[in-house]
């Protein structure tokens, strides 16, 4: 990280897309962070029982967070958003909690 980072700054607007709905969030932030910021903790399903998945570790160790980012299965905590960032939650479009 730079060394000039000040605790509370936030990088520019920017907008994601997350299963077709427009997301404003801001540069900097992991696509995890940007969806718990705007009220989405459930971020897909479990394979196996279909239980709800989300953010865990916040740090890519557990996956419980591997989504669709740009067509590729990867951990939404490691991520950072970019204007235009295409995003899959699997079997949770419908969660916001």
């Amino acid at each position: 990280m730079s060394a000039s980072l000040r605790i509370g700054a936030r990088g520019a607007p920017v907008a994601i897309f997350v299963d077709g709905e427009r997301v404003p969030c801001f540069a900097g932030e992991t696509v995890a962070a940007a969806l718990i910021a705007h009220g989405r903790r459930r971020l897909r399903r479990s394979p196996g029982t279909g239980e709800a998945r989300g953010a865990f570790c916040l740090m890519g160790s557990c996956q419980e967070c591997a989504i669709r980012i740009s067509g590729r299965l990867e951990p939404a905590c490691m991520v950072e958003v970019h204007d235009g960032l295409v995003v899959e939650c699997r079997g949770a479009s419908e969660a916001r909690t």
